[in-house]
């Protein structure tokens, strides 16, 4: 496979590693963008296994709630321009597919373009732009369980929903317990975690980082007898890097989520658990489809 110029950029890019280091790692697995990065991180040379420098799609992720807070949902839409993105129509239906994502909670993307694919259609016809609908999600909360929020509203393309559960009615309503589902939802969209903690965690990923610090371990000369144990201590830090629960918390590195959880559970005398989060981020990779 020919390996070109914007290849070696994208690997360059994502890895921090060296152009010719890059352009070696290419021609060694013929092309394959993922086993490079894994071979430059096993020969020591990337910097970082995250894809960094992404350019962002154009579009918006808009947050729509019931007026008690108990039904939250976040809905993305996709356009090829800044320009049109600020529009006042894209701006309208982009909302009106969140409100449509709230009171019907469709089952997929077929269902949700079932509802709104017409006026799609229209604004696509009277914009002359081509426009899709990206990710949403729709969460429905019980009289013990809350929804924390976050909306990055400088740029529209970042929505964070985060859904925890507590042992009494009235702990869903204590403030202090709000305020802690937002900074969960802050601190997701910060940190860009993989998974909710370690249980949830892909093992396909796990294993992933397990075979590139063993072999890395290798390369390095170490000792057979304690290679697992390397590869093994790498996968404890990559999991405490990528699972939220686990993470340094944003505003307090010396604490994780879970201790905060944990102290705020203590503070408002009930249990407090962290369900799920969902994330939507527009990004290069998500940019519509001609």
């Amino acid at each position: 496979m020919a390996i070109t110029a914007s290849m070696v950029k994208e690997l360059r890019e994502r890895t921090g590693a060296g152009m010719m280091d890059c352009k070696k790692a290419l021609v060694e697995v013929d092309g394959d963008m993922e086993k490079a990065i894994d071979y430059l991180r096993e020969k020591g040379m990337a910097k970082a296994a995250k894809k960094a420098g992404r350019a962002t799609s154009e579009g918006l992720v808009v947050l729509s709630a019931s007026a008690d807070g108990k039904k939250v949902a976040l809905a993305s839409l996709q356009c090829e321009t800044d320009f049109v993105s600020r529009g006042d129509d894209f701006k309208g239906f982009a909302a009106k597919v969140a409100d449509t994502v709230l009171e019907n909670k469709p089952a997929d993307a077929e269902a949700l373009q079932a509802l709104v694919g017409e006026e799609l259609q229209n604004l696509i016809a009277k914009t002359g732009e081509n426009m899709r609908l990206g990710q949403f999600c729709c969460h429905e909360c019980s009289d013990t369980e809350l929804a924390g929020t976050y909306l990055h509203v400088t740029t529209g393309k970042l929505g964070v929903v985060v859904k925890m559960s507590v042992g009494k009615p009235e702990t869903a309503a204590n403030e202090e317990v709000k305020k802690l589902a937002q900074e969960i939802a802050m601190q997701a969209a910060a940190l860009r975690p993989m998974a909710l903690d370690r249980d949830s965690l892909d093992p396909a990923v796990i294993e992933r980082e397990r075979a590139v610090y063993r072999e890395k371990a290798k390369n390095d000369g170490k000792p057979e007898k304690i290679i697992d144990k390397i590869a093994e201590g790498a996968v404890v830090k990559f999991c405490k890097d990528v699972c939220l629960m686990d993470q340094a918390y944003i505003r307090d590195d010396k604490k994780t989520i879970s201790q905060l959880v944990a102290e705020t559970a203590k503070a408002v005398g009930d249990t407090i658990k962290v369900l799920s989060f969902d994330r939507i981020e527009l990004t290069a990779e998500e940019a519509p489809q001609e």
